[in-house]
């Protein structure tokens, strides 16, 4: 299926592996020009070699400043941005009663503000065209909390709360604003912590996110996808 994407202009952060490589492998499979943030240069390199059109800006998206400053590089190089998928590593491991206030603050802003930052950067320029794709990568935590990660559940949610609101705001104006919650995936991350069982592949996943940024889900809009093998097990 061709996604109608050729042409466009995608932010995609935490790229230099796993699930957010993955996305930006999808995307540029469908034609998207794409500007590639993580904190390895290197890798981000090395991966910007393999695509036919991309821009890398190493940085912390933590860092208040880097969503700005990605949406200027795309509008830089190309004059306009698209899309926007925002992404980060996931926070520590700890109990709900454990977590302190540091904590729970360092999560918020690398799970919640940090993508709140970098569409809060894009949408402008993604009225004046009336068109636009937001979809952040969080969890399935957002569906079903998961024990001992309770920084996750909490920024995670927080996130997929403003995503609901968000999309309420832009759905007239031709924006979708989108979560895709992923389950077990054979990353890196995942296999250094020597988890075993059933997981998905990234290619897989990033195809879902594509599929979100895509022409034809202009009526997605406001969900939370979850993208788990059947784990998340609640109905709603």
């Amino acid at each position: 299926m061709d996604l109608g994407l050729m042409g466009r202009v995608a932010v995609v952060t935490a790229a230099s592996k796993g699930l957010g490589r993955a996305t930006a492998l999808a995307l540029a499979a469908e034609g998207v020009r794409v500007v590639l943030n993580a904190r390895n240069a290197a890798a981000l390199d090395e991966l910007a070699g393999t695509l036919p059109d991309a821009v890398v800006v190493a940085g912390d998206i933590t860092d208040p400043l880097v969503p700005g400053q990605l949406v200027d590089a795309a509008l830089k190089r190309w004059g306009q941005v698209d899309i926007v998928v925002g992404n980060a590593g996931g926070p520590p491991t700890g109990s709900a009663l454990d977590v302190d206030d540091e904590q729970i603050l360092a999560a918020m802003n690398a799970n919640l503000l940090a993508s709140v930052r970098l569409a809060r950067a894009a949408v402008p320029h993604m009225r004046e065209q009336r068109w636009g794709r937001v979809c952040f990568i969080a969890s399935a935590s957002v569906r079903q909390p998961i024990r001992d990660l309770a920084l996750s559940n909490m920024a995670r949610t927080a996130l997929w709360a403003w995503t609901k609101t968000a999309a309420q705001d832009l759905a007239e104006q031709g924006i979708t604003v989108n979560l895709a919650a992923p389950g077990l995936h054979a990353t890196d991350r995942l296999l250094e912590r020597g988890v075993t069982g059933r997981t998905g592949q990234p290619a897989d996943f990033g195809q879902v996110v594509a599929f979100l940024c895509s022409e034809q889900a202009r009526f997605i809009n406001g969900i939370a996808l979850g993208v788990d093998g059947g784990a998340v097990t609640g109905l709603l």
